[in-house]
């Protein structure tokens, strides 16, 4: 593995960590939904991450913050994909209540590192 700073990043930690608790939850719908809402949610959820390791290896401060903003877009994704999985009822009470926490606490904290990039 490469020993690069974003590693070092707690968003970007955050961020894998809710990537594991998308697998979690999303491999509990419905086995008609593995190659389509399970897996777009999924892949929304990698992009987070993805998208935070990848801007910080930009040289350009805009660039950097193009890539952290695509990471938050991708993270409004993962929340549009809940939403479904909500209306679709696949998730209970205490899994919508505990995605909420993770969803609002990333949000925040990407939000926050966005406006610290210099």
């Amino acid at each position: 593995m490469l020993r690069l700073n974003h590693k070092n990043l707690d968003v970007w930690q955050l961020a894998v960590k809710f990537v594991s608790f998308i697998y979690e939850i999303t491999s509990k719908y419905p086995k008609d939904e593995l190659f389509g809402l399970a897996n777009q949610t999924r892949r929304a959820a990698v992009s987070i991450s993805a998208n935070i390791a990848e801007g910080s290896s930009r040289k350009s401060l805009i660039e950097r913050k193009r890539f952290y903003e695509i990471a938050r877009s991708s993270l409004v994704e993962v929340d549009n994909h809940l939403e479904i999985a909500i209306v679709l009822n696949y998730l209970d009470e205490k899994t919508i209540n505990e995605i909420s926490e993770k969803l609002n606490e990333l949000f925040a904290k990407l939000s926050k590192f966005i406006e610290k990039v210099k």
